[in-house]
């Protein structure tokens, strides 16, 4: 069985991806709402701060920050999953295993973490939720895309509106796939 180790700093700030077991689902987008829902119920029960987030069809990624001595985002990834799952009517697919264990076949049951070591990573980071759905080919430029924190990035004065419209944006894209 593989030893999956986390690397868990208090107070840290992580960017995660968080992916549905069907890569062809379009669950998210069509469940926005009951994905909300499950992110505030979550935050009111463990709070931590939404640095940026960027929700796909299949997939999110995100940008957190927890309390300082707070290290437990697998705990608060366990409740936004849960919580999403039992918005959801069944009905997906399962294999024999989920279906002997009771688990839904909704999400893939690992996910994607990498702590931010310092600023120009956090930029890197947002910038790359940001623009992930330029790079995936859902909008030309990412104000269009409505499942993302860019605009309330662009009201903040983070962004201007129109930031990656003439091409990719200066991102050292790095170790993420």
């Amino acid at each position: 069985m593989p030893d999956y180790r986390r690397n868990r700093v208090p107070g840290g700030t992580y960017f995660f991806t968080v992916n549905l077991l069907d890569r062809d689902s379009r669950l998210l987008t069509e469940h926005i709402d009951a994905l909300r829902t499950a992110v505030r119920a979550t935050v009111a029960r463990a709070p931590f701060h939404i640095d940026a987030w960027v929700v796909l069809p299949e997939h999110m990624h995100c940008v957190w920050t927890l309390p300082p001595g707070d290290a437990d985002y697998s705990g608060r990834w366990r409740a936004v999953k849960k919580a999403f799952s039992k918005a959801i009517e069944p009905g997906e697919r399962r294999s024999a295993v989920r279906r002997a264990r009771g688990e839904r076949g909704i999400w893939q049951r690992r996910f994607w973490e990498h702590t931010i070591r310092d600023d120009r990573d956090y930029a890197n980071h947002v910038d790359y939720v940001h623009f992930n759905p330029v790079r995936h080919g859902l909008v030309a430029d990412p104000a269009s895309w409505p499942y993302s924190s860019f605009h309330r990035a662009v009201a903040a004065g983070v962004y201007p509106t129109d930031w990656a419209c003439k091409g990719l944006p200066d991102i050292d894209w790095g170790e993420r796939r």
